[in-house]
């Protein structure tokens, strides 16, 4: 495939997302942007990179924050604007990629070779994959989702017009849970592909 290839993947937490989106990136041969876009983002300052962490895809608060002609006073907007200028210039670039969550339906919903994937899943699904993950028993597994997703709905529609995992705002939405992550990454996979042959 010679034609730039641009995904977008935003994902419940739990859901196997991250693995999906390595798998896609790998198969594709093309890069892969998640967590280390801080230290892409951030290349000459390791530690500010470390510090970010605690900003990524946060939502800023509403009280503290005040954003006049452009500029922001929040850490959580500064980075997100920073990010999105990444993903942007990236794409501007020619360069194919997968790019896991911070918004990327909405950055790159104009460039022609752009494909927006949401993954979600069963509440038991995700359960026991992050028991197993962070090595939590049931409740507390069920706490770090809910705040997660509370988390990542409010980061992502404080900067979009439409809402964190609504079927319409994507090209796409799977559970994984009916067809298990290979099953799940080999037809996404396979999707991509026939979406490209057809453009």
């Amino acid at each position: 495939m010679g034609q730039q290839i641009l995904i977008s993947l935003g994902r419940e937490f739990g859901s196997g997302g991250h693995q999906i989106a390595q798998g896609i990136a790998e198969a594709l041969g093309i890069e892969y942007y998640d967590k280390n876009i801080l230290e892409k983002i951030f290349a000459d300052d390791p530690e500010a990179a470390k510090e970010m962490e605690d900003y990524d895809e946060k939502a800023a608060s509403s009280f503290l924050t005040r954003r006049v002609v452009g500029l922001t006073n929040s850490m959580e907007n500064i980075l997100a604007d920073k990010e999105f200028e990444f993903v942007s210039e990236k794409a501007k670039s020619g360069e194919s990629f997968v790019i896991v969550g911070r918004c990327g339906e909405v950055v790159l919903k104009d460039y022609k070779n752009h494909i927006s994937i949401f993954i979600h899943g069963d509440m038991d699904d995700k359960v026991k994959r992050v028991m197993e993950r962070m090595n939590l028993d049931a409740d507390d597994a069920i706490e770090k989702i809910e705040q997660m997703d509370r988390s990542r709905r409010k980061y992502h529609d404080s900067h979009s017009e439409t809402g964190w995992g609504e079927s319409r705002s994507y090209d796409i939405s799977v559970n994984v849970s009916k067809l298990g992550i290979d099953r799940s990454l080999k037809m996404l996979v396979e999707y991509i592909k026939n979406r490209l042959e057809e453009d």
